[in-house]
C-alpha cells in the first residue's frame, strides 16, 4: 500500500510588519517643481521611492496668477510661457522614466501652494515630495513661503528634500533610514515603508527610541523619595522600550534586513532624536505624523513637526489617507504648523 502522500509543509506565518505592509501602499506621487535647480534636488529621491513601490509619478508646476493687485498677464506672453512650462516638465519627464515607471505631467495656474493642494486632493496623491527652497534658494528661514504652506496643509503623507541635499547619483541611495518611534501604533506603521526601502537598497534601518525623563512637581528642594521613584520609573521604561526594540529588530533581521536600535535616555526628544541623525549621518527619516498622546485634529505631532521645519535630512512623514469625501473637498480650515506641548511624533 502506497504511503499517504505528504501534508505540504504550512506557511511561514508572516509578521507584524509584513501584515501591515499592505495597507500603507503609495500608488501616486505628486511632485512639486518650480524650475529651479533647489526645487529639482527631489526628483533622485522620486526616482528611488517610486523604482522600490511602483507608483505612479505626476510632476506639477504651477504658473502664477490671480494674485491681489498683481496686473493680468499678456495672452500672448502667458501662453508662451505656458507651453514653455511644459516643455520644462516633458523634459524632466523623458529623463524620468522607463519602462517600470508611469510618469506624467501637469501645468496648474494660481496660487502655487493652494493649487498643488487641490490637485493632490482631487487625485488621490498619497504622497507629496517638495524642497524646503525654490527659486529663492536655501535661506536663513528653515522652509519658504510655499514649502510651509504645503507642509501645513498637503493632504496625505509628506517627503521633504532639503535645498543642501545634493544626489550624486541619479536615483537616491539610502544607507542608514532612521525610524523614529515611541511604543505607539501609529509610530509602528511607518515601518512596513521604512522596511520596504531598506530591502530594496540594503540599508540599515536605525529604529530610535528616547526615554523621557518624568518631571516631578518641585516645591523647594526635591527630596529623596521622589529621585528615586523618578529613577525607578526610567529604569523601567528603558527596560520596556529595549525589549521592545529587540522584538521589531528580531523580526525584521528574520526577513533580511539590517537593523540596528537606538535607546536615548532624557533631553526634549525632538532634539536628541535631531542630534542623532546628524552624528548617525542618516540618509532618510521616517516616521509617523502622529504618535502616542499626540492631538490629531492638529497636522502633526510636536516631533514631526520639529523635524520638518527643521529639516536637515530628507524627512518623510507619513499619514494615513484622508476620507476620500476629504480629499476631494476644495475646502480647508486655515491653519499653522504649530508645536503642541507633548513631545510625540
Amino acid at each position: 500500500m502506497a504511503p499517504p502522500p505528504a501534508r505540504p509543509a504550512a506557511p511561514k506565518p508572516k509578521t507584524k510588519v509584513q501584515r501591515a505592509a499592505g495597507a500603507e501602499r503609495v500608488r501616486r506621487i505628486a511632485v512639486c517643481l518650480d524650475g529651479s535647480p533647489c526645487g529639482e534636488r527631489v526628483l533622485p529621491h522620486v526616482r528611488a521611492i517610486a523604482e522600490v513601490l511602483g507608483a505612479s509619478v505626476t510632476l506639477l508646476h504651477v504658473l502664477e496668477r490671480g494674485l491681489e493687485g498683481a496686473p493680468q498677464p499678456d495672452p500672448f506672453g502667458w501662453e508662451l510661457e505656458r507651453e514653455e512650462a511644459h516643455r520644462y516638465l516633458e523634459r524632466l519627464a523623458q529623463a524620468h522614466d522607463d519602462a517600470s515607471r508611469d510618469v506624467s505631467t501637469n501645468v496648474l495656474e494660481g496660487r502655487p501652494a493652494e493649487q498643488i493642494r487641490l490637485w493632490a486632493r482631487r487625485n488621490d496623491a498619497d504622497l507629496t515630495v517638495l524642497c524646503t527652497h525654490g527659486r529663492s534658494g536655501p535661506s536663513e528661514w528653515g522652509l519658504a513661503s510655499t514649502a510651509r504652506k504645503l507642509v501645513e496643509r498637503a493632504p496625505g503623507s509628506l517627503l521633504l528634500i532639503p535645498a543642501s541635499s545634493e544626489s550624486a547619483t541619479p536615483v537616491a541611495r539610502y544607507q542608514r533610514v532612521l525610524v523614529a518611534l515611541d511604543g505607539s501604533p501609529r509610530a509602528e506603521s511607518v515601518l512596513p515603508l521604512a522596511a520596504r526601502l531598506g530591502a530594496a537598497q540594503d540599508a540599515e534601518l536605525i529604529l530610535a527610541h528616547v526615554v523621557p525623563v518624568p518631571e516631578l512637581t518641585e516645591v523647594g528642594p526635591i527630596e529623596a523619595e521622589g529621585l528615586e521613584l523618578r529613577e525607578r520609573l526610567v529604569r523601567r521604561n528603558e527596560r520596556v522600550a529595549q525589549e521592545y526594540l529587540d522584538g521589531l529588530r528580531a523580526r525584521l533581521v528574520g526577513d533580511g534586513l539590517r537593523v540596528r536600535v537606538v535607546l536615548l535616555r532624557g533631553g526634549d526628544v525632538r532634539l536628541r532624536l535631531a542630534r542623532l541623525i546628524a552624528e548617525e549621518q542618516v540618509d532618510l527619516v521616517v516616521i509617523s505624523a502622529h504618535g502616542r498622546g499626540s492631538r490629531t485634529e492638529m497636522p502633526y505631532g510636536s516631533v514631526a513637526a520639529f523635524l520638518l521645519a527643521n529639516a536637515t535630512v530628507p524627512t518623510w512623514v507619513v499619514r494615513p489617507p484622508a476620507p476620500r469625501v476629504a480629499r476631494h473637498a476644495d475646502a480647508h480650515p486655515n491653519g499653522t504648523l504649530r508645536f503642541p506641548s507633548q513631545a510625540t511624533p
